[in-house]
This record gives C-alpha cells, structure tokens and sequence, in this order.
C-alpha cells in the first residue's frame, strides 16, 4: 500500500542511476543558490524568499512532477510577472509585498493542480509559439534593463513601461555610482567567462570531461563569493548595496497564507502566471523528454507544478516553475529521476541552514549581473524573422505581443497576442481555401486546375473545400459555391470533396441544407464526396441522405467523377 503512494520513479529506481542525479543535484544547486536570490530581488523580494522556494516547492515537484530532469524553482519571467502584478498593491520589499506573494503563490498552486486533475492541459495551446516568443523577448529586455539600476547603483522607480524605464535610466546617468558598476561589470566578466571561455581552456588543460560541466556552472557561485570577498575586505558595505543580513534556518511555515488577501486582484496575475509558467516548463520538460524518448503527461504536470506553488506558498517561498537552463544543465549533468532534484533542494536547505551569514556583503549589483546575463540571451529575433518571410500574419500576432508587454503591461500584453492569435485564425478559418479539380490524366488523381494540366467536366463541378465548416465560414462557402455555379449555366451536378473536413457545426449545418435548396432551384444537384466517418456519423442522424436526394454521398472523388461523368467527353482546361 504504502509503496503505491510512491513516485514511479522511485519504486523503480535503479542502481546505475546515482552517479548521474547525484552530479546532477549538485551542479543544478550550486545554479540555483545564485540564481534564486538573484529572481527574488527582481520580484521586489527578499533574497531568502528566494532560497525558500528552492527547497520543499522542488522536492514537491519531484515527487509529483512527471519530468525526471525538469528543475523546479524561481525564475526570471515569472519574477516579473509578479513585480508586474503585485506592485500596484503594495511597496515591493515591504512585509505586505511578501504576505501578497505566498497568497499568490497560493492561487496558481490552485489554479494549476485543478487544470490537472481536470485534465485541462490542453489549454496551453491556446498560447502560440508566436506569442511564447515575442512575450520571452520583451521580456528579457524589460528584465535586462529593469536590472540596470541596480548595475549603476542609481535609485529610479520602478516604471509601468519599457519607455518610461529607459527615460529614468538616461535621467539618471549622472548619478551613477561608478565602484558599484566596477563590481557589476566584474562578476558580468566572471559570468560570461564561465559559460563562453572556461570550458575550452579546461579542455585543453585536460581536465576529464566529466569535471568540465561543474566548473564551468558554478560562474555564478563563483561571482557571488569573489565580489562578495571585495566588497567584504575592502569595506565597501557602505559604499555599495549590499543584501544585507539573510536570516538562517529552513522556511518558516506560513500557515497564515490565506489571511487578508485581496483574492479579486490577485486573479488577473494568478491565472497569467500559472499558464505562462506551465507553458514554459512543459515545453522544456518535453524537449528534453524527447532526447531520450521518454513522455512527459501535462496534466500531471499540472499537479505536480500545482502542488510545488501551494508548498511555497506555506513555507515563505514565491511562484516557480521549470527553469530553462538550470533543467538543460540538469540534462547535460546526468539526471536520470526525481532525486537529482531532491539532492538539489537538500544542497539549498542546506545553505540557508548554515552559508547564509556569508550573503551579508553580497552586492545587489552582482546578483543584477546574474539576471542579466541570464535574460538577455533569452531576447530572440529569429522567430519574427522567419514568421516575416514565411507568415506575415504569424509575424503580426509575434509584434502585437512584444510591442503589448513593452508598451502596456505584461498581462495585457499576453491577452493581445493571444487574442490576436485568434483574431487571425478566426480570419484565416471564415474564408477557407476552395479549389475546383480536375482528374490528372491516367490516374484517380484530383488536384487543383490553376495548378495542374487535369481534365473536367462541362456539367460536373468539382470543388474541394480545405477547412472544417463552422459558423464563420458558412456563408463564405456557400456564396462562392453559388458564385460558381452562375458563372457555369452547363453545370447539372456539385460535388463538395470533404476530404479535409474535419467536423460540421450547427451554423454551418444549417448554411448546407440551404444552399442544398438554392441549387435544387437552380437545377444543379448537390453530392458529397469523401467524408470523413466522425462527421458522417453526424450528419446521419439528422438524415442527410434524405435531405440530398437526388444527390449522393460517394466514397472518393474519383467514383463521383465517373458516375455522374457518365460516357461523357472530358477536355482539358483552357
């Protein structure tokens, strides 16, 4: 019994399996330490808030989560989301910012474990590619530049608006504390050393392989303890912004989570957050799935997601998800199950149980250095580029959404781009693509007569429709059909090839009994050609076969053709 309560992976788990989740754990903690304080400083939080919700939240999702390799815990985008949110509520840093955070925390565990077990994993979809994109890249900016401040050393506020932000940063260029942005620019240099130029100097060094990885992912560790080590030395505490004292011991139960929380204004942010969040950790616990051939079922992801956001919220944590580059490193490290991350969460609990005291000295101008060098990278062009040449419609969702988030918010511009997904395949989907089609000569074949030399029929029209019939389109379908048949006074038999038709709504239902009235008046008869078995079962039971005669349904295009063709003559088009 108490063995089926167990995770799979657990009950499973195989001896050859250690050494990989052991190194995995390691190299993806000494990520995440940096890391965690650096995203609750730009969520307006303090640094051990972070820390928090590196610990039970990660252990949660690897007990519940069905990624092996997906590591759970803060990240940037979604610190964003909830200075975004929470700001206009309360001051960042103050205890009420932090009180809103777990309740928020609280509503996307919620959120997220109810989509599960409803199964409503699907709903991610309802995102594009395009908007994910764009919203990453403007992301990233806002992020990058949002940590600027902190770079300098220059006191702005924090700005509703990416224009707004950049002219409080020029404002301030007078202001700028240059040992401060002396450090910053020395833990950027450790940073980008680490992930650009260590790793090939080790390997001509001949250091093994195996050591390589480790080394070069603890950069930001590395930044951390050197600048730390400076500005501690040289007594600089008060020269520079520093983090100040961390306190030490595991989270603290906030059982109190649910008390005085405004849960109408935290809607909006919870709901934006939790299918952000779920977006970005599916899709990377997918891909990586994928390299091994292994499944990732994202409605017990969901729960296991929701499940990590209500363990942070009742243990002084923030909102987390699947972090990109901390679950590639995992990957690349040699994470086989859940107890890589557990090894991970043990490595934090250890920090805050016995290093925090060490963090006292640590230059807020270091941990902005981690983010940005994290988040600029993740600003990519190349999808508005290719969508331009391949979809200018895909690459206007991609603009709306970037110049949304960069203009207007980060949730409102969420809901631009993915209302403007929907704008544009409900505008693609109301005029669909309708081809008259010919039989290519020799064969049963039927294509496109603006495409292909084929052969017609005077008194058969055959026109294939290539999208599912829904209320939008109906009557677009039926004026060209009708257009169609008015400029042929030969025609006496219609043929619609349903090949692509994968369902028929009522609306559009409706529109096809009408017009199979319209063009008995007309004296051309309507057939239908390759239905799909879904969609026939349908129309069946309202009697289609009836409604149609003398029309007839037909197997395939090429039976309506030569039975309704009869020995007739057939000519090539002009």
């Amino acid at each position: 019994m108490i063995q089926r309560l167990l995770p799979a992976w657990l009950r499973s788990y195989r001896r050859e399996h250690l050494a990989g989740d052991v190194i995995a754990g390691l190299v993806s903690g000494i990520m995440l330490v940096p890391q965690s304080m650096a995203y609750a400083q730009l969520a307006g939080l303090p640094a051990q808030v972070g820390l928090y919700a590196s610990i039970v939240p990660l252990a949660t999702y690897a007990l519940l989560g069905s990624s092996p390799v997906l590591s759970v815990g803060p990240v940037a985008i979604v610190a964003l989301m909830v200075l975004a949110g929470l700001e206009p509520l309360a001051a960042p840093n103050s205890p009420e910012f932090v009180h809103l955070t777990l309740g928020l925390s609280l509503l996307i565990g919620i959120i997220q474990a109810l989509m599960g077990l409803l199964r409503l994993g699907f709903v991610v979809h309802f995102l594009s590619h395009a908007v994910i994109s764009a919203f990453t890249s403007a992301s990233a900016l806002i992020i990058g530049f949002g940590q600027m401040k902190h770079l300098l050393g220059v006191k702005i506020p924090t700005s509703e608006s990416f224009p707004r932000l950049l002219a409080d940063l020029w404002n301030s260029l007078d202001q700028v504390n240059f040992l401060t942005l002396a450090i910053g620019l020395l833990a950027i240099t450790i940073l980008l050393y680490g992930q650009m130029g260590l790793g090939s100097h080790l390997t001509r060094l001949g250091i093994p392989k195996p050591w390589i990885l480790p080394v070069t992912k603890a950069a930001p560790l590395a930044a951390i303890l050197v600048t730390t080590l400076v500005v501690s030395l040289l007594g600089w505490s008060d020269r520079v912004a520093v983090v100040g004292v961390v306190p030490q011991g595991l989270p603290p139960l906030t059982l109190d989570v649910i008390r005085d929380q405004p849960w109408g204004s935290l809607m909006p942010p919870a709901i934006a957050i939790s299918l952000v969040g779920f977006t970005e950790s599916y899709a990377m616990g997918q891909s990586l799935a994928s390299k091994r051939r292994q499944k990732v079922d994202p409605d017990q992801d969901l729960v296991g997601l929701g499940a990590a956001n209500v363990a942070a919220a009742l243990t002084g944590g923030m909102p987390v998800t699947g972090g990109i580059s901390r679950s590639v490193v995992n990957f690349q490290a040699g994470a086989n199950t859940g107890l890589a991350s557990l090894i991970t969460a043990a490595l934090l609990a250890l920090t805050v149980l016995v290093l925090t005291p060490l963090f006292t000295d640590l230059p807020q101008t270091t941990l902005a250095a981690t983010v940005m060098v994290a988040v600029f990278k993740l600003a990519d062009f190349r999808p508005l580029q290719h969508s331009w040449h391949y979809d200018p419609a895909e690459a206007g969702v991609w603009l709306l959404t970037f110049a949304g988030v960069l203009l207007v918010g980060v949730e409102p511009g969420i809901a631009l781009g993915a209302l403007g997904g929907i704008g544009v395949y409900l505008w693609r989907t109301s005029r669909p693509h309708l081809a008259i089609v010919g039989q290519v000569p020799g064969t049963e074949h039927y294509r496109n007569i603006q495409r292909h030399q084929v052969l017609t029929n005077d008194q058969v029209l055959l026109v294939r429709v290539d999208e599912s019939l829904y209320f939008a389109n109906a009557a677009y379908l039926e004026t060209r059909l009708l257009s169609w048949v008015a400029e042929r006074p030969q025609v006496q038999h219609l043929v619609l090839i349903c090949s692509a038709v994968n369902a028929i709504d009522g609306s559009a239902l409706e529109s096809l009994l009408d017009l199979i009235s319209k063009l008995r008046d007309a004296g051309v008869t309507l057939h239908l050609a390759e239905v799909k078995g879904p969609v026939m079962d349908r129309l069946s039971k309202i009697g289609i076969e009836k409604k149609l005669h003398p029309g007839q349904i037909f197997l395939s295009t090429h039976q309506a053709a030569t039975t309704l063709a009869g020995h007739q003559q057939a000519s090539l088009p002009l």
